[in-house]
């Protein structure tokens, strides 16, 4: 079967050869590049998170951190989004990692002069890698469809968030073991080591010039017309309705897991970190089925399944009892979970890539990842105060029955369930010449 070895295997023999196709180097470089600068950015995001659940055990504090991180991604991203169609990709993929290498440097020499990380420049700290994410993340969305065949799309996203995956299994454990060995004010370094080494590949990585855009730049303008152009597409605007009401009560407990385990299984950083390396493991894999096999005829399937079975293994993870037993099912679970979280992530992109022409993603990006992310920070702000109150174990049980009412919600809707269907009979109209379709 395929696992990490085989990917790596094959990608680097892809390298090599001189026959290959140039869109296949360029996607590895790209694809390298965004490993190395992602998982250093990682492993200082989990060391960050640690800290304060070692430091302060507060929910509030955690729900806190998380809506700095969510925040920018809310306000910015519908303007971000026609910044994004005109502006240099590539310079808007290296100045996000400038900025978080930036701040790191500013919390290593805090930590090194002052002996303490101040609660408030930590979260300055975290604010600020999140402004420069809101740019990085829908950059990286807008470019890939530009850099490989359109038949490829599917399978090239699968493969990006393969890496991404990679990045979230490597990053737990190896921060768990560097936290112990390494100070935080020289661990937080790292960030600016990967920024350094990620940008230098991607100097090499060729991104399509922009689309001429001729029309002045009205960034409010701008918006609007996304909002517009998602809202005509009902299928699209329902989808993304339910992802924001998923997105409403399950963000609280996805930023509870620190706390869920060090807390209410009494465990370790490094259960902690092995809870995060194992969600993404099987995040991996199921990365790797869409990568290798994600041809199906209806994506909608999958993407609502997988709102099922995130429901049920995150409902199952409230009910465990609160000793070591109890958290090795939650390994079991969370590997589950894991495992279908890319069917949403990955096929629901390649769908919106499909839906609009590359010069309009940006805008169309910028406001549906801010409407998917609008819900988190008002889910957050009750999170932190609740779990306080009833116990963080509770708001899983909370999280899994609302995935399970928005695959529910999903399946009953037609034009949602028959998203990609629809939009693959179009996009196969719009191959035909027009003489061929006049005469039918």
């Amino acid at each position: 079967g395929y696992n990490i070895v085989n990917i790596i295997t094959i990608l680097l023999g892809d390298i090599m050869d001189q026959n290959i196709t140039s869109w296949r180097r360029n996607i590895f470089l790209f694809l390298t590049s965004q490993f190395l600068t992602g998982i250093t950015s990682m492993i200082v995001q989990y060391a960050i998170i640690w800290y304060l659940t070692k430091k302060t055990g507060s929910a509030t504090i955690l729900s806190f951190a998380t809506i700095l991180g969510m925040l920018p991604m809310v306000l910015l991203s519908p303007f971000v989004g026609p910044l994004v169609d005109r502006w240099n990709k590539k310079g808007l993929l290296i100045v996000p990692d400038c900025v978080a290498a930036l701040f790191a440097i500013i919390l290593s020499v805090s930590g090194v002069v002052f002996h303490v990380f101040p609660l408030w420049l930590i979260f300055i700290s975290l604010l600020m890698r999140s402004i420069a994410q809101t740019f990085q993340m829908p950059t990286i969305q807008a470019v890939m469809p530009t850099m490989v065949p359109e038949k490829e799309i599917t399978r090239a996203n699968g493969q990006l968030g393969m890496v991404q995956s990679a990045n979230m299994i490597i990053a737990p454990a190896l921060g768990a073991v560097l936290f112990a060995m390494i100070p935080m004010k020289f661990l937080i370094l790292l960030d600016v080591l990967g920024a350094i080494i990620g940008i230098a590949i991607l100097m090499f990585v060729t991104i399509p010039k922009n689309e001429k855009i001729d029309e002045a730049l009205h960034v409010l303008h701008n918006t609007k017309v996304g909002v517009q152009q998602l809202f005509t597409n009902k299928g699209l605007w329902y989808i993304t309705l339910i992802g924001a009401f998923f997105t409403l009560f399950y963000m609280p407990c996805a930023s509870m897991y620190p706390l869920m385990t060090l807390s209410y299984f009494h465990g370790t950083v490094g259960q902690a970190g092995l809870i995060e390396a194992v969600y993404s493991a099987g995040m991996l894999v199921g990365g790797t089925i869409i990568g290798v096999f994600g041809k199906w005829s209806n994506r909608m399937i999958p993407v609502i399944a997988a709102f099922f079975v995130i429901g049920i293994t995150t409902g199952l993870s409230g009910v465990l009892p609160g000793n070591q037993t109890g958290f090795i099912w939650f390994v079991v679970l969370n590997a589950l979970a894991g495992l279908a979280t890319p069917y949403f992530n990955t096929l629901l992109m390649a769908m919106i890539q499909q839906s609009y022409p590359p010069k309009e993603l940006g805008r169309i990006l910028g406001v549906l990842n801010s409407l998917l992310s609008l819900t988190g920070p008002l889910g957050l702000i009750f999170a932190g105060p609740l779990a306080d109150a009833i116990g963080v174990e509770q708001l899983f049980i909370i999280a899994g029955i609302s995935a399970a009412i928005s695959g529910i919600v999903a399946w009953l809707i037609p034009v949602v369930k028959n998203y990609d269907r629809n939009l693959q009979s179009r996009l196969a109209l719009q191959k035909v010449p027009k003489r061929e379709q006049n005469s039918n």
